[in-house]
């Protein structure tokens, strides 16, 4: 699971882009109990959703243009300009070069082979969220992908990634980790997108893990709170109790209670 422990290739950040920045506040906060903090006007309206007074994400307004609303997910890396030529010479895109953000590291928006976007953060005086693998905030990450070896190998190349088959009721699961990491330190998986019918109608994405206390009221509130329920809470032996979920601008995200740890 995701700590703040943060490691080169690891996530160390994650933000929702939504066209309507204060309908997103209001879903979340009334999700999670997330409240709002601008970063000011610099900042071009950007802001960090907060628990507790600890940042676990950023929001920010989007138009079509930057496309569909979505979470990004960013992963560390001591040298965004260096991920972002990796990304290039691996077929993948650099869809927002690396720049300085205002001293607080260098982020970059990239896309790997199959067009799925995500993030660097090369961190300068901020090393990444304040919190995570706690209830409200980011715990795990999976990639749908249309190519599952294709997608290892991009990875491995741009952020050192590294897989490992791990045994469940019905099969393997293909999890993510550091490189040179074990088992305590996977963060994620990838899975095919034809084993989710789903996932497959939607297309390949990155899609974040939030912990939660109850899957299933949180699924109930969700759709009260306008968004949709895409995936109902359901359990995964050993793993815990899963909803996918979509916010009401279409921004998709999981949420989980995990499973006690085994003895």
């Amino acid at each position: 699971m995701l700590t703040t422990r943060f490691v080169d290739g690891a996530p160390n950040w994650i933000d929702v882009g939504a066209p309507d920045l204060d309908g997103a506040v209001s879903f979340y906060g009334g999700l999670f109990g997330w409240r709002f903090r601008s970063a000011g006007p610099e900042a071009g309206g950007y802001g960090f959703f907060q628990l507790d007074g600890r940042t676990v994400a950023g929001g920010m307004r989007t138009t079509p243009e930057q496309g569909p609303p979505s979470w990004t997910v960013y992963f560390r890396s001591p040298d965004a300009q260096a991920a972002a030529d990796a990304a290039e010479q691996a077929h993948g895109g650099v869809l927002f070069r690396p720049m300085d953000v205002m001293g607080q590291g260098h982020m970059a928006i990239l896309s790997d082979k199959a067009g799925v976007q995500f993030g660097i953060w090369q961190p300068g005086r901020t090393e990444g969220i304040d919190v995570a693998g706690e209830t409200g905030s980011l715990c795990w990450v999976e990639l749908y992908t249309p190519d599952m070896p294709a997608a290892a190998a991009f990875y491995h190349a741009v952020l050192g990634l590294e897989t490992f088959g791990v045994p469940f009721p019905g099969g393997v699961y293909t999890t993510l980790n550091p490189a040179g990491g074990d088992e305590e330190s996977m963060f994620g998986g990838i899975i095919p997108l034809s084993d989710d019918p789903t996932e497959a109608e939607a297309g390949p994405y990155w899609l974040p893990y939030f912990e939660v206390a109850d899957a299933d009221a949180i699924a109930a509130r969700a759709e009260e709170l306008g968004g949709t329920v895409r995936m109902p809470a359901t359990d995964m032996p050993d793993v815990g109790r899963i909803a996918k979920l979509a916010d009401p601008y279409g921004a998709r995200f999981a949420v989980i209670k995990s499973a006690p740890p085994q003895e």
